[in-house]
């Protein structure tokens, strides 16, 4: 028979914080998790997991999905009807690189406000949200992601967030929080995740991120929105079996991996302090609050994609490309601080190859 090989994985990895992978102790703690079926609210894992969340988030209850991408469309499907118009920050993931479902799977469409670093001002919505026509979608909710990744990582802070969704409770408008990186924004800032989440009808967390777990979200709100959700989950085929294999990981995240968040932002900010001596790259660290740089590289004379693939073939340092010269670089708990040495070296040298 023939066997798998394990694919080699760069020296360092900056691609992102979802190509985290399980510690052993989170493997061992998977291995032992009680199981049940979780469609009928029998599996003692999953159970754990959503009363966690949902005591963390200070909602009623949670319901458990594969992906952060199905807990922002089912948020979507839940609270709009078809023809509704929702308003987020232009970068928004719900936007950019959820490959239009918002349209294709509830009929609404989603309106970007032009923010700074991810985060819009509450004059921006204020004056964004229609007035009710006849002829005009109606404006029915809006999103906020946290952090946000297209902006460099960027913590929504709190007084703005209770700003933009008082404006929104005075309109009759839901709120949704795309919280995939709300643990980041807690631990760099200081505000408990419930402190973020009261502002909003509904709130998704993810495991597979900074957390380390190997899949999954939760949704959370009052239990009639996610009765609501899981509706929505069954017919989108989300629901699941024996799903504390995997639920179990977000448990051992939620208590072992938070706090150790904070190691990530300050291996960020060294990244990008290193990356700020070298020529042709441009670089901001005092934008750098959580755990993602953005850098430029149009300095070098070499487009982002070629510079990540310069840097990856050549250097064996992996980053993503986010835009025309663009680089992406996110510390995670794979990354240690030994190695930030290595990705500056790496990094210098392409910059270098490309300016000769």
């Amino acid at each position: 028979m023939p066997t798998s090989t394990e694919v080699k994985r760069p020296l360092v990895d900056l691609y992102s914080d979802t190509i985290t992978l399980p510690t052993a102790e989170m493997r061992a703690f998977m291995a032992k998790a009680p199981l049940g079926d979780e469609q009928k609210g029998e599996d003692p894992s999953v159970n754990e997991l959503t009363g966690l969340v949902a005591t963390l988030l200070d909602k009623e209850s949670a319901v458990f999905l594969p992906s952060g991408t199905m807990c922002n469309e089912i948020a979507l499907a839940v609270h709009t009807r078809p023809g509704d118009e929702v308003l987020a920050d232009a970068t928004a993931h719900v936007i950019n690189f959820e490959t239009g479902g918002p349209a294709a799977l509830s009929g609404v469409t989603v309106r970007g406000l032009p923010g700074v670093r991810g985060v819009f001002t509450r004059e921006q919505f204020a004056a964004a949200v229609r007035l009710p026509s006849r002829y005009a979608p109606r404006t029915s909710g809006v999103i906020v992601e946290q952090t946000s990744n297209a902006g460099g990582g960027t913590i929504w802070p709190l007084d703005t967030v209770a700003e933009v969704t008082s404006i929104a409770r005075e309109h009759g408008l839901w709120t949704h929080m795309d919280g995939a990186r709300l643990f980041n924004a807690s631990v760099a800032s200081g505000v408990r995740p419930a402190a973020y989440a009261r502002h909003f009808d509904s709130v998704f967390v993810d495991l597979s991120k900074g957390l380390g777990a190997p899949v999954g979200g939760l949704l959370a709100g009052t239990r009639e929105f996610v009765e609501a959700a899981w509706r929505v989950k069954q017919r989108w085929g989300g629901a699941m079996r024996q799903a504390g294999v995997i639920a179990s990981a977000g448990v051992y995240a939620l208590r072992h991996h938070v706090d150790r968040l904070a190691v990530d932002h300050e291996n960020a900010r060294l990244l990008a302090e290193g990356l700020a001596g070298i020529p042709g790259v441009a670089v901001e660290p005092e934008h750098v609050e959580t755990n993602i740089v953005l850098f430029d590289v149009g300095g070098t004379g070499l487009t982002a994609a070629e510079f990540g693939r310069r840097t990856h073939a050549e250097h064996d340092v992996r980053v993503s490309v986010f835009g025309p010269t663009t680089i992406r670089a996110v510390t995670h708990l794979d990354v240690t601080a030994e190695q930030l040495p290595l990705a500056v070296e790496a990094i210098a040298r392409t910059a270098a190859s490309g300016t000769r």
